[in-house]
């Protein structure tokens, strides 16, 4: 029984380190074009709260180095990106500057699990800094 278990461990920790050589990570293309944002402090609140999935300046935790998280991560960045991307802006046309505004407002952006257990704490916005962006993006994204 002791040899099965050994086995056993020995084979999760090495399909745990061939993970790690399959190299889908989180890339940060360059910045192409930002909105025309319609004050600092909605690019700030932006920021804040939205780049780390919405634009190419993702700051990577170091858990989202480490398989299989880094997969989801990447993975959850680059569905982000595909619906909307605050560093390859390309004007209002098919942004969904509405939906944006819409899901900051219903509290769905950015996600509850985001913020779990403290690790994106400065993107939890207040009812009033929510309120805020969400003004700041219907202008930004508008234009």
């Amino acid at each position: 029984m002791r040899r099965k278990a050994l086995a056993f461990g020995l084979s999760i920790v090495g399909a745990f380190l061939l993970m790690q050589l399959v190299p889908y990570r989180i890339s940060n293309p360059p910045v192409r074009n930002e909105p025309k944002w319609d004050s600092p402090v909605t690019r700030q609140l932006a920021v804040r709260a939205c780049y780390d999935c919405h634009s190419n300046e993702v700051k990577t935790p170091w858990y989202g180095k480490v398989a299989p998280l880094s997969w989801w991560l990447t993975n959850h960045v680059d569905d982000g990106r595909a619906a909307l991307n605050f560093s390859d802006w390309k004007g209002p046309r098919g942004e969904g500057a509405g939906d944006a505004v819409e899901t900051v407002r219903n509290g769905s952006m950015p996600p509850s699990y985001y913020t779990w257990f403290g690790l994106h704490g400065s993107a939890n916005l207040t009812k009033a800094e929510a309120d805020a962006l969400a003004r700041g993006l219907r202008v930004s994204l508008s234009r």
